[in-house]
């Protein structure tokens, strides 16, 4: 653990780092082709709608029936004409959930059952979903999500500024069209739930988004008054700097959510948490990464078409280049945030052979400690 915290240290003062932004192109193929295949599985195999969504009724037996899940599902297809979905409850009794059916046979196919499964019919409960009622409940999700949408990119815009709401929004499109895309191919259920698990993550990804953002601001202030380092290099060194942030946030809001995917869903059978765990899992895992490697090297290369930043990069390429041929090379410092660096100042070099850093500006000669020391003007006798 001591290891990790010296490496983030080291991560957060720049001595060590990783390029995302250089290999950005990398993660960009790696993004299409993972969308791709998401909106591959959503076109192919679709969503499975919940009742709530479609309409239809959920049939409850007492506790402790003697009939089987698969023997459930053949009595209730046989009895609606409809594809069935049946669980075992922690209680020991059956959800027998069929959509797409009319409300008004529901009492008919509740009879049958009771019949096949030898129950009173009294004590199958009975919930009916009517189909506008589903509809009600998706137009107002995707409501919900329009305008969540349109509040971030305006608060984003006005916080930071236009390339980096952009950013941020392509990345929750990334994270949200990933998630729909597993939900597609695994074939669990949408529901209510899964909205909300949605909504959820989105939230999530925003917050490392952010974490990014406000330390590429914070060190991008007064970037053309210096000759050092490119938008990139800086965006480069702010995803480094708060990525073990990232990685310790996203591993710990994974852990109990892994917890209700695989022992609340998976062992105990409860569907609805399989609903929502399964959307903030992947969305949580896909936050993470649109956030270091698809939302701040998409805001560089936006920033990097601007003139200023063009003629920047022209001039640290030229500084380089020029150390470079004098046999030297540009000291690796962390970026000063205050970029108080003239633009004639000459960079730190590096001789060929251990020795010392020097730099050749002003700043840097030595000063007489007791000069003027004594004396109201600071002048010397």
């Amino acid at each position: 653990m001591s290891k990790i915290g010296s490496i983030g240290a080291r991560l957060h003062r720049g001595e060590v780092g990783y390029d995302f932004v250089g290999n950005r192109k990398i993660w960009y193929g790696i993004s299409i082709l993972i969308t791709i295949t998401a909106i591959l599985g959503l076109a192919v195999r679709g969503l499975n709608m919940g009742i709530e969504f479609q309409g239809g009724a959920v049939f409850t037996t007492p506790k402790h029936v003697s009939t089987s899940v698969t023997s459930a599902e053949e009595y209730a297809e046989d009895a609606s004409g409809h594809d069935a979905i049946v669980q075992k409850l922690g209680d020991g009794s059956l959800r027998i959930q069929i959509a797409g059916i009319d409300t008004d046979k529901s009492d008919a196919i509740k009879d049958k059952l009771a019949q096949e499964m030898k129950v009173d019919s009294e004590s199958i409960n009975a919930d009916l979903v009517g189909p506008s009622w589903g509809d009600q409940i998706a137009d107002k999700a995707w409501q919900g999500l329009g305008i969540f949408m349109v509040l971030v990119v305006i608060y984003l815009a006005i916080a930071f500024e236009w390339r980096m709401a952009l950013a941020a929004l392509v990345a929750l499109i990334h994270d949200i069209t990933i998630t729909t895309g597993i939900y597609a191919l695994v074939g669990f259920e949408v529901t209510p739930g899964t909205v909300i698990g949605l909504l959820t993550i989105l939230g999530y990804s925003l917050y490392d988004t952010v974490v990014v953002f406000d330390s590429l601001k914070e060190q991008t202030k007064d970037i053309t008054k210096q000759t050092r380092w490119t938008y990139s290099d800086i965006a480069n060194r702010s995803i480094n700097s708060t990525l073990v942030r990232s990685i310790n946030t996203t591993v710990v809001a994974l852990l109990p959510v892994a917890g209700l995917l695989f022992i609340g869903g998976g062992f105990l059978g409860a569907g609805m948490l399989n609903d929502i765990s399964l959307s903030l899992f992947v969305g949580l895992a896909a936050g993470a990464y649109s956030s270091i490697f698809i939302a701040t090297p998409l805001v560089a290369d936006l920033k990097e078409r601007e003139p200023q930043m063009k003629a920047l990069k022209k001039r640290v390429l030229a500084k380089r280049a020029q150390a470079a041929a004098q046999g030297t090379q540009v000291q690796p410092e962390t970026v000063d945030e205050s970029y108080d660096e003239p633009e004639d100042a000459a960079p730190a070099v590096v001789g060929p052979r251990n020795q010392p850093a020097s730099r050749t500006t002003a700043r840097n000669q030595p000063s007489s400690r007791n000069r003027g020391r004594g004396r109201p003007s600071g002048k010397r006798r």
